[in-house]
């Protein structure tokens, strides 16, 4: 037999075996699906929530308002002082009308608060452009300080102060769903083995009768190696299938949601696919691996 047989001989062997036994394998399947999905389904947060992390590190800005009393002279001279600081690019002034116009502007309609003589106007304010070597976290609180000690300032606010809380909390999801997903990968991976070994033992005739005839372990474990490999690639195909959908659902042309757009909006890339359908034909190889190392040994008179 030379390898195009049995390579042909394994695949044959394999799907015999897997529509013989279609409803447990049918279990096994559905377990590193749902194992692969959660597991999808942190990636596809995490990869989404750090694409716009990236995004919006980079736009952040650092704001110092000053008192509504301020006015545009005291501005000028603040933005001055503010450019001679070495960790500063750029400094733009808020105008206390440019303010209130960008107000109008993002909640058109809240505009009426505006008229309110009773409501505090909105402050004027300085936009702060950092130098590329101080972006990164929240500004020190030496620099803040700093920020903080000039004339007429109200307080000061650094878009990244929230970005690295964030960015946290990111960080915690992703390896909680790693742990869950690592947790249900391996619960997945012994009901591949409890499947595949029984297989084996329903086999257990025709096993014995292909050793005394001299077949070899290559030749007897091989269909058993590649049934549990397709069913972890059948596992992650359906996973696949599910992560797409969810996507679909909960994109934001359906829902119109600000926060699903930032949490699903794109697609995980081809590699990360790739990789969780390797993941789950490489769990259930490895299921058929320790099922057959027990159960095969029973049925070996020579105790392999």
């Amino acid at each position: 037999m030379n390898w195009a047989q049995a390579i042909r001989y394994f695949f044959g062997e394999a799907m015999l075996s897997l529509r013989r036994g279609w409803r447990v394998s049918l279990l096994a399947i559905l377990t590193i699906a749902v194992s692969l999905f959660l597991s999808g389904l942190f990636a596809l947060v995490s990869y989404n929530l750090g694409r716009r992390l990236d995004s919006w590190t980079g736009q952040a800005r650092v704001v110092v308002y000053f008192d509504s009393a301020t006015s545009e002279e005291s501005l000028r001279e603040a933005r001055e002082t503010l450019l001679a600081l070495p960790w500063i690019d750029a400094v733009g002034i808020v105008s206390l009308e440019a303010a209130r116009e960008r107000f109008r502007q993002a909640f058109p309609d809240l505009a009426d608060v505006l008229d309110d003589p009773d409501a505090d106007p909105l402050p004027p304010s300085l936009e702060v452009r950092l130098s590329p070597a101080a972006r990164g976290r929240a500004l020190d609180p030496a620099r803040r300080e700093q920020l903080a000690a000039m004339t007429g300032v109200d307080w000061v606010d650094d878009d990244r102060a929230w970005l690295d809380r964030l960015q946290d909390l990111v960080a915690v999801g992703r390896a909680i769903g790693l742990g869950l997903g690592a947790l249900l990968l391996v619960a997945a991976v012994f009901t591949i083995s409890s499947v595949i070994g029984l297989m084996a033992y329903r086999y257990r005739d025709e096993i014995a009768v292909m050793r005394q005839v001299g077949a070899t372990e290559l030749l007897i474990r091989c269909p058993f190696y590649l049934e549990g490999c397709l069913q972890g690639l059948a596992g992650g195909l359906a996973a696949l299938g599910g992560l797409w959908l969810t996507h679909v659902w909960l994109r934001p042309e359906e829902t119109g949601s600000a926060i699903l757009e930032a949490a699903v909006g794109d697609f995980l890339p081809f590699s990360q696919l790739l990789g969780l359908l390797a993941l789950g034909t490489v769990a259930g190889g490895l299921g058929a691996v320790f099922s057959l190392r027990r159960e095969l040994s029973e049925f070996d008179p020579a105790g392999d």
